[in-house]
Parts: structure tokens; C-alpha cells; sequence
């Protein structure tokens, strides 16, 4: 079979995952994309990693520099640059979304920390070493590799 798409095209390996994770979005209704605030730029594109909303006041002063946070009753989202997921296994109870695409089940979560500057995003490294600290998980470099 043909890697060319109907229009011939032919599609990159990374296309065709992205759009297959965009595909594979959290809940049953249409997911809502996490905006980027007016005067930023998101040059790397967009994931959201989140967090149930009790841990989010424990993340934030473990991070060395934090981006955009959003928020709701339920969650906070924080921004990373797309494929942050790469090699990484988000620990539980973190959910990692493509294309920061939440839940479309209410309104897209308010804004709750914007920082300086013109980019969105919280260091993907230090937010993953955090929420592993916080949920009591080996990260993934970490383990021993078993046969």
C-alpha cells in the first residue's frame, strides 16, 4: 500500500501520527481546543498535560518556570510543546492531551496563570519530574530494564 494520500499526496510518518492522536481525545463530547493567549506564540505547537485540580497548587512551586496554566473544578492543563509526550510515560493520574485538546463537556477552562513573554509553554522535563515526585512514580530513565 501507498503512503500517498486520496490526493496524492504523500504524508510524513509524524503527520499521520498526529493526526491519529488527535483523534484519540478524552470523554465523549467534541473536544475543546486550549487557546493560546493573545500576543503569544506557540512555535513548537501545543500539548496540555493535566492534573487533577488538587494537585495543581503542589505542582506549580516545583517548577523551575511555569507557562500557561488553565483550570476548572475538575483539572489544570498546563501548556508543553507538541510531542512533550515523546518517550514519556505521564504518570497517573496525569492525562496528556494532543493538540491540547480537553474534554468538551462544559466551557474551555479559564486561564489561571499567563506568564511573561510571548511563549506559552512550562518545560515539559521539569513538569514530568514533578508530577512524578508528587505521585510517588520511578520516572521512566529510571527504572531497571528488565529482558
Amino acid at each position: 500500500m501507498s503512503g500517498a494520500s486520496a490526493s496524492g499526496r504523500v504524508l510524513a510518518l509524524d503527520t499521520l501520527v498526529r493526526l491519529g492522536r488527535a483523534r484519540r481525545t478524552p470523554g465523549g463530547d467534541a473536544p475543546l481546543r486550549l487557546p493560546v493567549p493573545d500576543g503569544m506564540t506557540a512555535p513548537l505547537g501545543c500539548d496540555a498535560v493535566a492534573v487533577p485540580a488538587r494537585l495543581g497548587p503542589l505542582v506549580l512551586p516545583l517548577l523551575p518556570r511555569v507557562g500557561c496554566v488553565y483550570g476548572d473544578d475538575a483539572h489544570w492543563w498546563w501548556i508543553v510543546p507538541s510531542d512533550s509526550d515523546y518517550a514519556l510515560e505521564w504518570p497517573a493520574p496525569a492525562r496528556y492531551a494532543a493538540g491540547a485538546l480537553v474534554p468538551g463537556s462544559g466551557p474551555v477552562p479559564g486561564l489561571l496563570r499567563r506568564p511573561a513573554g510571548t511563549v506559552p509553554y512550562t518545560p515539559p522535563i521539569p513538569l514530568y519530574l514533578a508530577l512524578c515526585r508528587l505521585t510517588g512514580t520511578t520516572p521512566a530513565w529510571s527504572r531497571p530494564v528488565t529482558a
